[in-house]
């Protein structure tokens, strides 16, 4: 099914980005529980079902999220980043009528009346989604959160560069703007088209780890419109390291030791070569010498292509001390 969401002049004018780790949460555990997801996130996969089988509103998430989803458990954050703890408290503040209504829509009617009373239904969830947010999410956050704002970065300079139309135009394979109308295709293609209005809210595009490679979109907004799509890069969060004694020597040396440091977050050479002041031809020099040892992944998207410390490059940084910017060696 394709959806066309309907944007008027003023409400282009009000594109936004967001970022949401409650969103995140929810969206992880589908592939946990064995729905949907990708060989992408296998390994994080493992070790989230073996704490989902211990939760004990493990019955109640699986009636919730392994259909079509309901709209309550994705408002569309005010802030570009805003904390988990924010948006949980607005979760547990919303209207058990709209959470009522959402579960019949999503569910069917006939599932709906075997849930528990809307009000206490919120509150279970929520509690469920912090425990298991702070299980499996939180340690991986901050990761997670420089490879989703790499991914804001770019869009920006591509809004900056070529205007709202390129911005779509470069979004996902999905999306497709015409004059007025953003049409993002199912993956069955089928004829049926639903349409959602933006109201006058506009529009927040969220780039995600767990929706990769779908696009999702929101049919029943409470206020803007949304769209979550694939973030770049995804496939380095869970990159397993191959490190070799003959290249972690190669890694000795102030270039590489920087590079090494900087590379918390997905960055592009020339990123690095401006943060590090060096030529891109040398980064790129390094950097071959360090994903030889193991230490850092690069990932092509598109023309882009974006590396990152592997976690043995991590533990590399964080233990020893001389690997520091402005480290002499």
């Amino acid at each position: 099914m394709a959806v066309e969401i309907r944007l008027s002049a003023a409400e282009v004018a009000r594109v936004r980005f967001a970022v949401s780790p409650l969103a995140e949460t929810v969206l992880g555990l589908r592939p946990a529980l064995g729905v949907g997801g990708h060989d992408v996130h296998r390994a994080w996969v493992r070790g989230a079902r073996s704490v989902l089988a211990r939760e004990p509103e493990l019955p109640l998430l699986r009636a919730l999220l392994t259909g079509c989803l309901p709209s309550f458990l994705f408002p569309v954050p005010e802030l570009r980043l805003p904390s988990f703890e924010a948006e949980l408290a607005g979760l547990r503040a919303t209207d058990p009528a709209y959470v009522a209504a959402e579960c019949t829509a999503a569910l069917g009617a006939a599932r709906a009346r075997r849930l528990p009373d809307a009000a206490e239904l919120l509150g279970r969830v929520a509690d469920a989604l912090e425990r298991l947010h702070g299980e499996l999410v939180a340690p991986h956050w901050g990761r997670m959160r420089a490879l989703l704002e790499a991914d804001l970065g770019r869009r920006a300079v591509t809004l900056v560069d070529r205007g709202v139309e390129g911005l779509f135009a470069e979004l996902h394979g999905d999306v497709v703007w015409r004059e007025g109308e953003l049409v993002v295709h199912g993956r069955r293609r089928t004829g049926s088209v639903w349409t959602v209005e933006a109201g006058g809210h506009g529009l927040a595009l969220m780039p995600s780890v767990f929706g990769w490679p779908d696009v999702i979109v929101d049919h029943s907004p409470r206020a803007a419109a949304s769209i979550r799509y694939p973030a770049a890069g995804v496939g380095l969060l869970w990159e397993e390291p191959r490190p070799s004694s003959a290249g972690l020597a190669a890694v000795l040396g102030r270039t590489r030791a920087e590079l090494l440091a900087v590379l918390g977050e997905p960055l592009s050479t020339p990123q690095l070569a401006e943060r590090l002041g060096v030529t891109p031809s040398a980064v790129s020099q390094h950097l071959g010498a360090l994903r030889g040892a193991g230490l850092v992944a690069t990932r092509r998207s598109g023309r882009n292509a974006l590396h990152l410390r592997t976690a043995v490059g991590a533990v590399l940084v964080g233990e020893a001390g001389a690997v520091q910017p402005g480290a002499e060696g």
